[in-house]
């Protein structure tokens, strides 16, 4: 099968291209961070029409977003705004020209009314729906990334031990989350496109580990690993609050357990993720 991947750099998208090869698909990579020609937000891009014209199926993955760091400096810009803006618009144009099937892959934050995030996300599902496409809403799914900015909690700090031993966290770490490892999250993306027809529009697709975790845990999860290496690493809250989600949680729903189940812990996929950077780190 001919599968285009839409945000195929990303921190989703770059373990879903290697794990769709491993499969014996073909891929179609496409993602600014690869080349300026795959830029999604130039109007028209016909090297983007091109990339969806023949595919038989498309993981829109492309978003402009990074982990709470980024959001809180620039989820408020008109850059955010107009970039995530014009990816959608251009993408949903093509996708709608050539019928192709495809999944958009929402945040369990577009019910976030006062995150302009969770807006933009929440008009990604607008635009799914009025094609008949298929939309998934990811719960903190993490894994390695390669853009540090906009990078979520779990690499930021892994990274934060590596540089200085001391994991000066945001936030006082009350705030629950629910994490998903990343190759988790790709067996539930195949699990959609191959039973692509069982779903509608409007299924509550909650990609999730249905476990919650409370950021401090993770701190104090990462901060053991360093220990096994004998390297001692300080976690420090802080006194503020989160104010990206404003701790408000939303309730996962597990229509999509019918199909899937994830299966790795958080423990065993933080060790995955350390062992990986730490790899690079040497």
């Amino acid at each position: 099968m001919k599968i285009t991947i839409l945000g195929s750099a990303g921190q989703v998208g770059a373990y879903l291209t290697q794990y769709l090869k491993a499969k014996g698909h073909t891929v179609v990579e496409f993602d600014v961070a690869n080349a300026d020609w795959q830029d999604m937000t130039r109007i028209p891009n016909v090297n983007l029409r091109d990339a969806l014209v023949d595919t038989d199926f498309c993981f829109f993955l492309a978003f402009d977003v990074g982990g709470s760091h980024y959001l809180k400096k620039y989820q408020h810009t008109f850059n955010f705004i107009n970039n995530n803006a014009r990816l959608m618009a251009n993408a949903f144009q093509y996708l709608e020209e050539f019928k192709t099937p495809f999944v958009f892959a929402s945040s369990q934050m577009s019910s976030m009314s006062y995150s302009p995030y969770g807006v933009m996300k929440r008009v990604g599902e607008l635009y799914t729906e009025s094609l008949g496409g298929k939309i998934v809403k990811f719960w903190n799914v993490y894994g390695i990334e390669n853009d540090m900015e906009k990078a979520h909690v779990i690499t930021d700090f892994i990274v934060k031990g590596f540089r200085n031993g001391v994991i000066d966290m945001m936030t006082d770490g009350t705030e629950q989350r629910e994490f998903l490892y990343a190759e988790d999250c790709c067996e539930a993306l195949e699990a959609v496109m191959e039973n692509y027809d069982d779903f509608t529009s409007f299924d509550p697709l909650h990609i999730t580990s249905f476990v919650s975790t409370s950021i401090l845990e993770v701190g104090n999860i990462i901060q053991d690993l360093f220990a096994a290496d004998g390297q001692e690493v300080k976690v420090v809250p802080a006194d503020s609050k989160d104010t990206v989600q404003k701790d408000a949680r939303n309730q996962a729903d597990p229509f999509i357990t019918k199909w899937w189940k994830p299966k790795t812990s958080i423990e065993e996929g933080i060790a995955n993720v350390y062992r990986e950077m730490k790899h690079y780190h040497e």
